[in-house]
């Protein structure tokens, strides 16, 4: 079902600007056909407006969306076909509805199109070549925290492949916070941690942001490494030289492929373990083979004690 419609703010009483507004208002009302005859109007007396265009593209669309609300839901069986429906919803009606609407009142008008084809999209299993035609994005874009999880989790091994790691960090994120959501962080810094970027920077969670900006001025890379994406695999490891307090979160993370990056994580859960239990000569063991792992983590670690 759509939106109860939105307040529109209107001050121009000007007549194209009124004739325009009752084209708006019959749209927002989920009223196609009082739509399409207010546009006839608009079109008659200014036939050159430069309105008319995308209005009729949102009274297209609301006519086809009201006409298969009526019909069986008709699933879809082939991710290209899910592809060409995004690309439609996404460069052509939103962009016309956020110019007509303005974002907000777009965002509620538009959010029916994209939970009609995340009903269509249900039975198309997730295929890494075509993710973003799965139903777990396309619910994080809508913030349904709860069905993107759902979403996630019907996937086989998905702690194990980027995207869907990717996604469930996301919505660990929004629904739980960072602490509970470093595990997830972790294990997505050591397997993509490009996908980890993209996430610190959409998220809008400003004490992980700060603790990536930190961490981008402190870090310095090993000579031997080229690739500076990879960088922020060593992230999680940072992380505990600076927040040591959340140690039990981030140790809950499961063991991925034993990089470098994970293997130094691993020896600082162990060493701060070590420490509390005040077990001297098997820390000067453990703090000789984080030396030994990375120098420059070994530094900033001994900076804190």
């Amino acid at each position: 079902m759509f939106m109860s419609p939105v307040q529109l703010d209107i001050f121009n009483d000007s007549r194209d600007v009124m004739l325009r507004n009752d084209v708006l208002q019959a749209l927002l009302k989920q009223q196609p056909a009082l739509a399409q005859s207010a546009w006839r109007t608009l079109h008659s007396e200014y036939p050159d407006d430069a309105h008319l265009a995308p209005l009729q593209v949102l009274i297209d669309a609301l006519a086809a969306f009201k006409y298969r609300a009526d019909q069986p839901v008709e699933p879809l069986t082939q991710h290209a076909a899910l592809q060409r429906l995004q690309q439609t919803l996404q460069a052509q009606l939103t962009p016309a509805a956020q110019q007509q609407l303005g974002p907000d009142a777009a965002r509620l008008w538009l959010r029916p199109f994209w939970q009609e084809l995340i009903a269509r999209a249900a039975a198309l299993p997730f295929v890494p070549q075509w993710e973003a035609q799965h139903t777990a994005p396309m619910l994080l874009h809508l913030h349904d925290w709860a069905g993107a999880m759902d979403a996630v989790a019907r996937i086989a091994s998905w702690r194990r492949i980027p995207a869907p790691l990717g996604w469930m960090a996301q919505v660990k994120l929004h629904a739980v916070g960072l602490a509970g959501s470093w595990p997830l962080l972790a294990e997505l810094a050591w397997l993509s941690p490009k996908r980890l970027e993209v996430i610190i920077q959409t998220a809008q969670d400003a004490p992980l942001q700060r603790l990536k900006d930190q961490f981008d001025v402190s870090f310095e890379p090993d000579a031997e490494l080229v690739d500076a994406s990879q960088d922020l695999a060593w992230f999680p490891a940072w992380v505990l030289t600076q927040r040591p307090q959340d140690v039990l979160h981030l140790s809950q993370a499961q063991p991925g492929q034993h990089s470098a990056p994970e293997q130094a994580f691993r020896l600082l859960v162990n060493l701060l373990g070590l420490e509390r239990q005040g077990r001297h000569h098997d820390i000067v063991a453990y703090r000789k083979q984080l030396r030994d792992l990375n120098s420059w983590l070994y530094g900033v670690y001994m900076r804190t004690r």
